[in-house]
Order: C-alpha cells, then sequence, then structure tokens
C-alpha cells in the first residue's frame, strides 16, 4: 500500500479523496492555485503545494508542475478525481515514466475510449447495441450525405472531450453546416481534436449509465446503473440509482453489455458506460465510457457500501480486489443533486463571490469544498457541493431528498438550491419519468428581487438589530430611523425585526421576479413602478418582472426604507440580519448592495394589510428639535454652567462627514471647566474609556458627535447627552446643512405618551412627528395589532437621591462615598436606557477595573430580566436595560444594594492570559488615517499629523 498519495484536483472530489486516504492512514497531498489557497481541500491535506496562478493551463492542468509537486513532497502515486488530467493518456505515462503510480484506467485503455467513434467501434465489436450513426466526417458535405442516411433530427458530437461539450442537435439540413463547423472548432480548440461524428437523435431520450470496476487482469463487474437523465443544456444537474421504471431483463442486459466492454480491454479501475435510453421504443444504445470517477459515483457507493476511491487505490497499489463478491449486492435508493454556483432566474448565469452562510443538513451525505466564509472565484466549474440521499426505496429516498434540500442554506451568492427544490417537488421527477430534454420545458419560478442599480448605500436592516454584543465592540446597526422602518413593515402586516432597506439619499433600481407587496417609508424619494408614480406610507403590489425606481430625496429627511411583504430572506449573523460595514457583516455580504445582486424574498404570512395613519406619518424638516435627557457628564465636574446653557441654547448645523457611525455638529465651543483631561488626555474632552450609549452625544474635542448605530462602543470622551430612546429615528433623517437643537426633558417627559412637540422654525421647518410615535410603539408586544398603549414607568430612585441630585433632570442619579474598604460610586444617567456606573476618581487604578469586574460578574449571575447589554469601561460599567421590564428605580435599589455584597479587591479571581501581538505604529494604513482625518474633521488634533510622534510626546520618550 502507498504511504503517501497526491490528489491532481481541487473541490469536492479532492475534499473526498482526502478523507478516504485519512481513513487508510494514507499522508495526503494537495496542490493548488493561487485562487485555491484557502479554500478546503488545501486545509484537509497533510501537506500543500501551490502550482501556479489560477488559470488552469498553468495550474491544474500543468502536468509538468504536479508531478514537480509529487516529486518534492515523496508522493508514490497521484489520484486525478474527475476532470482536468484524469482522462489524460499523456499525463498517465508521464506519471510512469517519473515512477510515480497513475491511480486510473492505463493510457491505452483511456485512448481506446477517449474518442467517441473509436469507442463506438470498439463496442461494435463487443456485442454492445448502437444507435445509428457515422464514423468520423470528413467535411460539411460528407456531414449531409450521412445524416439522409441516418435521418433527421441528428446529433453532431466531438470525438473528444466529455460532459456535454461538443455537441448539437441538428433537425434539418439548412443548420447542418453551420453547426457542423461550430461544433469542430469549439473540438478543436478545447480538446485539440477536431474530429466529428453524428448520431441518430432520440426525442424521448434518458441517460443510464453502468459503473463498472476492472481489476486489469480480466475481471470486470457491474456495480449498478445510475439514472442521469435530469440534465440542462447537457449536464446533469439529480442523479439516482436505481433508474426508475426499467425491467429486470433491460437492467441485466445493461451490465452485460458494460462488462463484455470492460473485459475488451482488460479494464482496470473504475470506469462508467454510459446509454442512451429510447423511452418510447424500450430500447438502449451505447453512449460513450468515462475511463475516470464519476461525479455522481456518490450513490452507487451508498447503495453498495464500497468505497469506490479505496478500491481505485487498492488496485493501484496492486491488492487483489472481492469483486465477483459484489455483483448484484445494491440494496435500497439513493439520489444525488448537483448545488452549483449559478443564477436560475437569470439563464444559469455562473455566480462567483463571498459565501457569508453555508449551511448543510447533518444526515445527508454532502461532499463539498465551501464553508461559510469560502469565496467562490469566476475561475473554475461552478460546482460547490453535492448532496446525497439514501432510502429503503425510492419514494423514501426522495422524501429525504425534500427534507435535506428544506434545510440547506447557502447565502451571499446565488445558488441553485431553490430551483434544485423546485425539481424535487417536481411531479414528473416524483413520478420517475424525466427525460433528457425535460428540464427545458421547466419555468424556474424566482421569488427574488434583482439590483440593478444600487443607489448611494443600500444595506439590508432589520429592528432592534444586534442587541446583546455591545461588551465587545459590537454595535448594533439597524435601521437609523426605526419609527419610519417599523411603520413600514405594520403597514404590511410582517412582524417586528422583519428585514427591510434602508435608502440613503439616493435610491435603487430593482427589478422584481416575483410579485411582492412593497411598502416606501421615511424621506421622500420620487419612486416609480415601471413608469407609474409610487406613493410613500401605502402598500403597493409589485406584478412580476415589474421594475421599481426610486430616485434621489426631494425635500427633507436623509433615509427611505422598503419593506416587503414577508421580508428580505438573509442568513441571521449574531442574531440579526442587519449590516454592519465597517465590520464587514450581517445583511447581503456583509456590505452595501451592489449592480447585479440578488436578494430573496421570506414568505409573507397572511396579515392585514393598510396604509399608515396620516396622525403616524411623522413630517420632516430642515430644522430639528430632538428629546435629550442630561447626562451622563455635565457641570461642574467637566462644563461649565454657561456650557451646559449654551448647549442646549445653540442650533446645530449638521456636519457634510456624518453617516450611521455618527453625525458631526457645527456650534459653539465650550469653555470647559477643566483645563485638560488629566491622566485621560491632552483636551478638557477626555476621560478614560467609558461605554456611550446610542443616541449619546460626545463632544470630541469640541465638536460633539451624535453616536449612531454603527458607532463604537467605547471611547475616551464626555457626553453632557444623550437622546431619548422615542427620539432616536430624528438621527437617521438628518443631513448636511439641517439645524438641531436640543429639548432638555425630564425623565417623566421622556416616557410620557405624548410629550411636548417641537416648535416649528424658520418657514415652518421644524420636526414634527414627536417621541409618541415611537413610545408608543416601545409598548408593542408580540402582535403588530396591538393597541399603541404605553406601560412605561420612571422609576422612583432617579428623582430623590443624592443631595443636590434632586432634579428629575439631573445626570447625577445617586453617589454612594468611598469607605476604607470600597472605592467611591457614582450612578449617571445616559438617556432613558442606559445607565453609567463610575468608580472611584478619574484615575488608571487596576483595582477599581477589578472592581468593575466583581459588580459586572454580580449581575450576570443575578439575572435581572430587563437587563440587554454589560460594557466595561476602565473604571466604569455600562448597562443598557429595557426600562419597560426593569425600571430605573428597581435597578438603582439591586445596584445599590450589590455593593454590600461584593467582594473586596484582595480577594478577586479572575481568569488572565498573555497575548503576543506585533505592534506597527507608522503604517500606510496609519498614514492614510491621519490623513483622511486631517482633512475631513480637524488638522490641528494632536495627534496629527504624526501618531509616533505624538505617542513619544505625551510618554516623555
Amino acid at each position: 500500500m502507498f504511504t503517501k498519495v497526491l490528489i491532481a484536483n481541487r473541490g469536492e472530489i479532492a475534499c473526498r479523496v482526502i478523507r478516504t486516504l485519512d481513513r487508510l492512514g494514507i499522508a495526503s497531498v494537495a496542490v493548488y492555485s493561487e485562487a485555491d489557497a484557502q479554500s478546503l481541500h488545501v486545509a484537509l491535506a497533510g501537506e500543500a503545494v501551490r502550482i501556479g496562478p489560477a488559470a488552469v493551463s498553468e495550474s491544474y492542468l500543468n502536468a509538468e508542475r504536479i508531478l514537480a509537486a509529487a516529486k518534492q513532497t515523496g508522493a508514490q502515486a497521484i489520484h486525478p478525481g474527475y476532470g482536468f488530467l484524469s482522462e489524460n493518456p499523456g499525463f498517465a505515462e508521464a506519471c510512469a515514466a517519473a515512477g510515480i503510480t497513475f491511480i486510473g484506467p492505463t493510457p491505452e485503455q483511456m485512448r481506446a475510449f477517449g474518442l467517441k467513434h473509436s469507442a463506438r467501434a470498439l463496442a461494435e465489436h463487443s456485442g454492445v447495441p448502437l444507435s445509428p450513426g457515422s464514423g468520423l466526417l470528413t467535411d460539411a458535405a460528407h456531414a449531409k450525405a450521412e445524416a439522409e442516411r441516418i435521418g433527421y433530427p441528428v446529433m453532431i458530437k466531438s470525438t473528444a472531450g466529455g460532459g456535454g461539450i461538443g455537441m448539437q442537435l441538428c433537425r434539418d439540413p439548412e443548420t447542418l453546416e453551420p453547426m457542423f463547423e461550430a461544433v469542430s472548432r469549439l473540438s478543436r480548440n478545447n480538446f485539440k481534436d477536431g474530429g466529428v461524428f453524428l448520431e441518430k437523435f432520440i426525442e424521448r431520450a434518458r441517460h443510464i449509465e453502468v459503473q463498472i470496476f476492472g481489476d486489469g487482469r480480466g475481471a470486470v463487474v457491474a456495480l449498478g446503473e445510475r439514472d442521469c437523465s435530469a440534465q440542462r443544456r447537457n449536464q446533469k444537474v439529480i442523479e439516482e440509482t436505481p433508474a426508475p421504471g426499467i425491467s429486470d431483463d433491460l437492467r441485466r442486459n445493461l451490465f452485460d453489455a458494460a462488462e463484455r466492454l470492460g473485459r475488451a480491454v482488460t479494464y482496470q479501475s473504475a470506469g462508467t458506460v454510459e446509454f442512451v435510453y429510447d423511452d418510447a421504443a424500450g430500447e438502449a444504445y451505447f453512449l460513450e465510457v468515462n475511463t475516470r470517477l464519476q461525479v455522481e459515483h456518490g450513490v452507487t457507493e451508498e447503495v453498495t457500501g464500497i468505497d469506490l476511491v479505496e478500491w481505485m487505490i487498492r488496485q493501484a497499489a496492486g491488492e487483489a480486489l472481492p469483486l465477483e463478491a459484489h455483483r448484484d449486492t445494491a440494496q435500497g435508493a439513493s439520489i444525488q443533486v448537483r448545488v452549483y454556483a449559478e443564477d436560475p432566474g437569470r439563464n444559469f448565469r455562473p455566480c462567483s463571490g463571498l459565501l457569508t452562510e453555508a449551511a448543510f443538513p447533518a444526515d445527508a451525505r454532502v461532499e463539498t469544498w465551501v464553508e461559510q466564509g469560502s469565496e467562490v472565484t469566476p475561475f473554475y466549474d461552478p460546482l460547490v457541493a453535492k448532496i446525497i440521499v439514501r432510502g429503503e426505496d425510492r419514494a423514501d429516498a426522495l422524501a429525504k431528498l425534500r427534507d435535506a434540500l428544506a434545510r440547506c442554506r447557502l447565502s451571499g451568492i446565488e445558488t441553485n438550491l431553490a430551483y434544485l427544490r423546485q425539481l424535487a417537488a417536481d411531479p414528473v421527477f416524483a413520478a420517475g419519468g424525466i427525460t433528457t430534454r425535460y428540464l427545458e420545458t421547466v419555468a424556474y419560478a424566482a421569488r427574488t428581487l434583482e439590483v440593478v442599480t444600487p443607489g448611494t448605500l443600500t444595506t439590508v436592516q432589520d429592528h432592534p438589530g444586534r442587541v446583546g454584543y455591545w461588551e465587545v465592540g459590537v454595535p448594533p446597526s439597524g435601521p437609523m430611523d426605526p419609527l419610519a422602518f417599523r411603520l413600514g413593515n405594520r403597514a404590511l402586516g410582517n412582524p417586528d425585526g422583519t428585514a427591510g432597506l434602508e435608502i440613503t439619499v439616493s435610491g435603487p433600481t430593482l427589478r422584481f421576479n416575483t410579485g411582492a407587496v412593497v411598502c416606501l417609508t421615511g424621506a421622500a424619494m420620487p419612486a416609480d413602478l415601471d413608469g407609474t408614480p409610487v406613493p410613500f406610507w401605502q402598500p403597493v403590489s409589485v406584478p412580476a418582472g415589474a421594475t421599481l425606481r426610486i430616485g434621489t430625496v426631494s425635500g427633507a429627511g436623509c433615509r427611505a426604507y422598503l419593506l416587503v411583504q414577508g421580508g428580505l430572506d438573509v442568513p441571521d449573523y449574531l442574531g440579526s440580519k442587519s449590516t454592519f460595514t465597517l465590520g464587514k457583516f450581517g445583511g447581503h455580504g456583509g456590505r452595501a448592495l451592489l449592480p447585479g445582486d440578488i436578494l430573496h424574498l421570506g414568505d409573507a404570512a397572511a396579515g392585514t394589510v393598510e396604509a399608515v395613519a396620516n396622525g403616524d406619518r411623522p413630517a420632516y424638516g430642515h430644522g430639528w428639535e430632538i428629546g435629550v435627557l442630561y447626562g451622563p457628564h455635565g457641570a461642574p465636574d467637566f462644563f461649565t454652567d454657561d456650557d451646559i446653557a449654551a448647549f442646549f441654547a445653540a442650533d446645530w448645523e449638521v456636519h457634510y462627514n456624518s453617516s450611521r457611525t455618527g453625525v458631526r455638529l457645527i456650534g459653539p465651543k465650550p469653555t470647559w471647566a477643566r483645563k485638560d483631561g488629566g491622566e485621560a488626555g491632552l483636551h478638557p474632552s477626555n476621560i478614560h474609556d467609558n461605554a456611550y450609549a446610542i443616541g449619546a452625544i460626545d463632544f470630541t474635542g469640541d465638536m460633539p458627535v451624535i453616536l449612531g448605530p454603527d458607532g463604537p462602543s467605547l471611547g475616551g470622551f464626555v457626553c453632557p447627552a444623550t437622546i431619548v430612546d422615542a427620539e432616536l429615528w430624528k438621527i437617521g433623517q438628518l443631513r448636511p446643512g439641517d439645524t438641531v437643537r436640543f429639548k432638555r426633558l425630564t425623565a417623566e417627559e421622556a416616557i410620557s405618551p405624548s410629550p411636548p412637540r417641537g416648535e416649528g422654525r424658520g418657514e415652518g421647518e421644524a420636526l414634527h412627528g414627536s417621541t409618541r410615535h415611537a413610545a408608543a410603539f416601545q409598548s408593542r408586544q408580540s402582535s403588530p395589532r396591538a393597541p399603541l398603549t404605553l406601560t412605561l414607568s420612571p422609576g422612583g430612585r432617579g428623582n430623590q437621591v443624592g443631595a443636590g441630585e434632586g432634579k428629575s433632570d439631573s445626570p447625577l442619579l445617586h453617589s454612594i462615598p468611598a469607605t476604607a474598604s470600597r472605592p467611591a460610586v457614582v450612578y449617571r444617567r445616559a438617556g432613558d436606557k442606559y445607565l453609567l456606573i463610575e468608580y472611584g476618581p478619574l484615575v488608571l487604578d487596576l483595582d477599581l477595573r477589578f472592581r468593575v469586574h466583581a459588580l459586572q460578574s454580580w449581575l450576570r449571575a443575578q439575572a435581572l430580566p430587563g437587563i440587554l447589554d454589560l460594557t466595561p469601561g476602565i473604571r466604569s460599567l455600562q448597562i443598557h436595560y429595557d426600562n419597560r421590564r426593569l425600571p430605573l428605580g428597581d435597578l438603582l435599589d439591586r445596584l445599590v444594594g450589590a455593593e454590600d455584597e461584593l467582594a473586596a479587591i484582595d480577594d478577586l479571581a479572575v481568569p488572565t492570559r498573555i497575548i503576543h501581538l506585533p505592534l506597527s505604529w507608522d503604517d500606510e494604513a496609519t498614514r492614510l488615517a491621519i490623513s483622511k482625518y486631517m482633512q475631513s474633521v480637524r488638522a490641528d488634533a494632536p495627534w496629527c499629523p504624526s501618531n509616533i510622534e505624538f505617542i513619544r510626546r505625551i510618554n516623555g520618550l
């Protein structure tokens, strides 16, 4: 037996061979092109050798480089898989000349069967039935004469090649000559052989093949037949065994004919004898021989219990195989489907890109080379997986196939999964009546829409987004205007959490491949459906084939939303379908939409569909008033009283450099209550890092920034105010040049069902659409039609504790002085959904960080209902909580009580680890980031223009 074998192939067959070698205890060597460096077969193999660039002529078809890799690694044998060099007699001879065993048939056997016209002659000599046909044709005139003799229609075939390449159906003399020339030219270009011959075309044909195996000593056994009639463009899509609807006599005749043909050349290794079966006449005729392993070999293995790859290896190593013992031993039924990276909705165009989801059923046999995160390149065959099932009989196998396909998920690029599901449910296939031309009559029903043009920044979002990962720096994302988004879903009867599109400034053009019901909400953008204007805020029916065009925002506001009944079917990432473009995950491919993207629609549940009531539609302007709660940081610690007064009195202008990460504002500079940030930094705005609330207004130096849903979880800047949850939708509609005034709310006003509306300023461009919209949504539970009532509670402690803390809008909710055994604690309000807890003085002290860790561990152990996130800072802990389930007063009571329960710092034990990282302070990316910061934000920041000089200076180096 061999000790090391090289696999001269890629993809799922390379993975298949490697796994068999591992089971046999044989070391494996993979070869790969530059495009396949991250492919699964490279990771599975014991060794891997790069053999060239992506082009197959310079990699997988480069015999010289493959043989060099075998010599370099000490491989004793090469398994060619299928395709590429698997049926190349010259490569097999080169292996022998190099002293390396080629695992497969002999070069002479490949040549005997490799040219179809010579294979027909050998079949005729062996008594194998042949359909009417010709020998090699000399020219078009010869072809016409032979076609007249055989009778139209005929198939024009190249004698070289396989897999359906180089075949044309000709039905009349007028088209024969150009088809003949085309097939001959294709054969010369692809196979270096322009030989062409004719065969009688059978209208109702089935493709049936017999798996044979020979020991090279004269013994050949037929291991069963496979029906491969489900073909598209002569490429197999579904294969199964046994072939349905054929008699035992015919099956035995096919086996005998295949064995005779194999014995005629003393065949060795695996091979397949293919027949065309005339379904109308009940006759089978020889087609060709494939002198290699077939893609569909797995179904034969399933019913026979044989590992054909293992047999090939053992036969090549000279071992005797018990062939006769496996004659007529097949049991049950097996079906295989081929999963291709191609778009059935666009004439099966091959697709490439990143697989953001790859989930296969665990109880089916899946042979694949991809996993989540794999890159499917455009350089090779688009086959990504084979799904194989086995049943007691065909009905059982078909039921298992349908179930397996239903549980298979591939996302990020288009595949034919939905097409395979459709075929598996097809009544003709269920009845076993598929012929080779049947799939041409099957119309694919695509529940998809195509992105013709994507717009400026169009992303998939859902609500509430990605909650629970703030501690590890993953923002929630989700719609930046959740009010418009949720109103659209409600209008369509969709449950909360249904994914839709967020459209920024200018919209996409979308072609619907299926009928759908949609609703546009948010900032008004001109939209039309095949030229007919589409209104906002009401459901609209879109017929299959229609194109929806959405233009540029025409008035106030910045973002619109397109919701679809049933939603968009994209994979969940960390529990959400929302796109986080900076993290490159979620949504469709972790990015904004691109031209040619295909989005799948979810199944629309029956629900009430109605327009959004006029009273619920927010109005957008260019002058905005946004309700906030004062805090977590204020006067006199960080700002002066005049600073806070100026902050709330100012009309802030929205900076052009604003995004989902944060909205920058232009306005008065604070005078600050301190000259610098102390240990935390050079600027008075600097503090030691603490967690931010979504909607916090943090001063990065002298410029305030509203933290958006894609913003950072931690920062070292003070935040004088935080937008209340019911008002957060407004930041999604702010656009450069708009003005913003922050309205200082009390705790009671923040949760009131009807807080005071903003007053209009400047020709009626004020904000209308008050917090009652979003606040009412907060109380809605599971039913999208539940009454919009309010059940919030402000809690009590925030209104009554701490000296000087009696104001209901104070950022300081409570404080506990330091003792000999514990540090001081301050509880700061951060909007109506967040609470910031700070320990000790404003210094960097590991004891304080340990105290934060102790409180975080205690809260996790308590598992208080209503806590959504716990995010630690250097000396702080932020709690994101649901004030409907956990009122602020109750939360504060538990936290104050916790201080008496926490262990002393000296008694704490925490897990530790050591991480060694390379550090690069002055690299190209750092310089680019500084350059962009100086250009778009400020050029006079202390770390500009050199970050490394800044680090040197402040550390006294």
